[in-house]
């Protein structure tokens, strides 16, 4: 029967927190749609106008939001949480941890599709040594759960693991499982995870391929799921680290200073009805199995089928049976790597687009909460806002051309004096400054908000470095915000022609953009600014100079983003005390163990691929059937696993494509078959050449 969860009556309850958002917000927008409706309204309102007012309407909620959230944890911050947080309510209720000897089972559990191998590796092992300085460690397995489609990627990663169990052998058991058919993807993975092994855990980490946390992090989460059994989930943000290019620098200073007030507001406006990011976060695994089975869309792709973005989805689910989630804004000691230029983070976008509009279809789902609904609707919005901002243009530039069109009349038949026109300029500075201070007061918030904290504030360079730094920042979003518009446009557009994403590798390391990538992603945003600043300075010069600010950046767009990518550019900037965060002027020992870990991992020069040692080599054969499970083939199966087996003899490796190669890896039969095979072709002479290399 499925488990519920009993929802206890704490003290201060967020109901009253959330009118209170509502009010700012729809005050707010309010009281600027009626200053641009005064202006737009003062020869009547055509058709064009309205829709100008609407989509300004929209926009400005949307960003009002975020706005009054930052305010939020800022306040919060100078003032204190004053028994906000989880375990403040916890504490508040009297309900008792479990007794010392009732330890807790947790998984961690990370997900992979063909990732980095020695990068997966090198941050596992800092996350369980990290860990092992708790003596509740024993109480934590590690899963990795691989999807890899990659013959050498996926021998690399048994690899991997053979290595991680013998550093941790006694300590901490770690198990590798691999899927030979990647069903539902990332969600699949997990949702196969829990039908396997999840009755054996109360709780799992979800960990993606670049995460890192600290076992002070791990270990309080699972003590706040202890003291909290009306808890499903609870959200660690993670902060960025360890890039080093101008671009995902940048990202990481913004995230360091301007993240943690907003994540204070979040935490403030939803407590218990917060929101899932899909990792580093940790899980009630009963709750999880009994009501998180997502289901495959009705339709095609990339509106059907299977669920993309499945973290909202899954968090509405818990919040729908009565589970509360949670933002742990307070905890540190979670990591991520942000993608290294603006094209992988378009990339990573373009994934992002499609599983959020999917959303489309689940935010009227039955009986989801309003707040559910609502993060659902902002992740929708995310999105389409790009959309909307586009349009609001357009129409604004066509708007601004039909007055420029429209001779004023002075003298009206009926009318003893002349009709003067009326100048609303102090209307519009107005305006314009109040949607300017809304869209950068958060950053300055945030700066502020450095000064409450000296170590902190030093840890970003000091008062000088880190204003330097914002106005760096500051300046650099202002340039890229509007090539994400276009990114994010153009992908919406995509979506809604029919067009549905592939599952792509992430790029992980500091990748520099080169000029024809660039040019290639970039010249379309190009040629478009450059054609709307033509036609406007041509026909509409007034609005042409309110327009230059939205139009350098994507005229700049291919030097910006090659620019950008550099990482001599970001290392220079980090040798002058610009962007820097804590995680580089102190870092946590996870990091400084992690660092030191890639460091000391070097390629290796085998002289076969590791496909042809795990045929040859008796360990490396041995470790992979040892990972393999046993099912019975029909016959056309057999006959051609025979047949791929029969053309390697004759062409060697050379001769199999990818998809060939994994057949025969996911083979038990075949894989003795060939081992035997190669050591009876060394029994049969010298004159063959030793298959065998060095063990990895």
């Amino acid at each position: 029967m499925p488990q519920t969860a009993r929802e206890p009556k704490l003290p201060c309850e967020p109901t009253l927190r959330r009118t209170l958002l509502f009010c700012l917000v729809t005050a707010s927008t309010f009281g600027a749609v009626m200053v641009l409706g005064t202006i737009l309204a003062a020869q009547g309102l055509s058709l064009l106008e309205l829709g100008i007012l609407g989509l300004f309407g929209l926009l400005f909620a949307w960003i009002t939001t975020s706005f009054w959230t930052s305010c939020a944890g800022f306040v919060l911050h100078l003032f204190g949480h004053r028994g906000q947080r989880l375990h403040d309510r916890s504490r508040a209720a009297g309900i008792d941890p479990k007794p010392s000897g009732d330890g807790s089972r947790t998984a961690l559990i990370m997900p992979i599709y063909n990732e980095d191998p020695t990068r997966v590796r090198a941050g596992l092992e800092a996350t369980l040594q990290s860990l092992l300085e708790y003596s509740t460690a024993e109480h934590f397995d590690l899963f990795i759960l691989s999807d890899s489609t990659d013959p050498e990627v996926w021998l690399a990663e048994e690899q991997a693991w053979s290595r991680l169990n013998r550093e941790f052998a006694g300590k901490l058991s770690v198990y590798y499982r691999h899927r030979p058919k990647n069903l539902a993807r990332k969600s699949g993975n997990i949702a196969e995870f829990c039908e396997s092994w999840g009755y054996l855990y109360d709780y799992m980490v979800v960990l993606d391929a670049d995460s890192i946390m600290s076992g002070r992090c791990l270990v309080k989460l699972v003590r706040r799921m202890d003291l909290n059994p009306q808890v499903g989930l609870i959200q660690v943000p993670p902060v960025p680290v360890l890039r080093e290019s101008f671009f995902a620098r940048s990202q990481q200073f913004a995230a360091s200073v301007f993240g943690p007030i907003f994540a204070s507001g979040l935490s403030f406006w939803f407590g218990g009805g917060s929101n899932y990011w899909g990792h580093n976060a940790i899980i009630r695994v009963a709750p999880f199995m009994a009501h998180c089975g997502l289901p495959n869309l009705p339709g095609r792709e990339p509106f059907g089928g299977e669920i993309l973005s499945h973290d909202f989805v899954e968090a509405a689910l818990l919040r729908r049976a009565g589970w509360e989630v949670w933002l742990a804004d307070d905890l540190s000691g979670s990591y991520e790597e942000p993608p290294p230029t603006l094209i992988d983070h378009a990339k990573r976008d373009r994934r992002w687009c499609q599983g959020n509009l999917q959303h489309l279809r689940v935010v009227f789902a039955e009986g989801l909460r309003p707040l559910s609904r609502l993060h659902l609707g902002m992740g929708i919005m995310s999105y389409l806002s790009s959309v909307f901002w586009f349009l609001l243009l357009t129409l604004s530039g066509l708007e601004a051309l039909r007055q420029a069109g429209t001779e004023h009349s002075y003298f009206i038949e009926g009318d003893l004096f002349p009709n003067w026109p009326v100048s609303y300029a102090f209307e519009a500075t107005t305006l314009l400054a109040i949607t300017l201070s809304i869209l950068y007061l958060p950053k300055i918030l945030g700066y502020l908000a450095l000064f409450l904290d000296r170590r902190r504030l030093q840890a970003h360079g000091g008062p000088v470095k880190a204003g330097l730094s914002l106005l760096l920042e500051s300046l650099t979003s202002i340039l890229l915000a509007p090539i994400l518009m276009l990114f994010q446009a153009s992908f919406v557009v995509s979506i809604l022609a029919g067009r549905s994403v592939r599952w792509a590798v992430q790029q992980r390391d500091d990748g520099e953009t080169s000029w024809a990538e660039a040019a290639a992603a970039h010249l379309g945003h190009t040629l478009i600014a450059l054609l709307a600043g033509c036609l406007s300075y041509i026909y509409v010069p007034d609005f042409f100079f309110w327009l230059t600010p939205v139009l350098l950046g994507p005229i700049l767009s291919i030097p910006l983003s090659r620019f950008t990518s550099r990482v001599d550019v970001g290392r220079r900037l980090l040798d002058w005390g610009i962007f820097l965060t804590p995680c580089e002027s102190d870092p946590p020992r996870v990091l400084r163990d992690l660092a030191r870990r890639i460091a000391e991992a070097k390629p290796e020069s085998a002289r076969t691929s590791l496909f042809e040692q795990a045929i040859a080599d008796p360990f490396v054969n041995a470790l992979h059937l040892t990972l393999l499970t046993r099912e019975s083939r029909s016959r056309s199966e057999r006959l051609h696993l025979d047949a791929l087996i029969a053309r390697f003899q004759e062409k060697g490796a050379a001769g199999l494509t990818s998809g060939e190669k994994r057949d025969l890896l996911s083979d038990p039969e075949s894989m003795s078959s060939l081992h035997a095979l190669a050591w009876r072709a060394i029994d049969s002479g010298p004159s063959v050449p030793d298959p065998l290399t060095q063990r990895a």
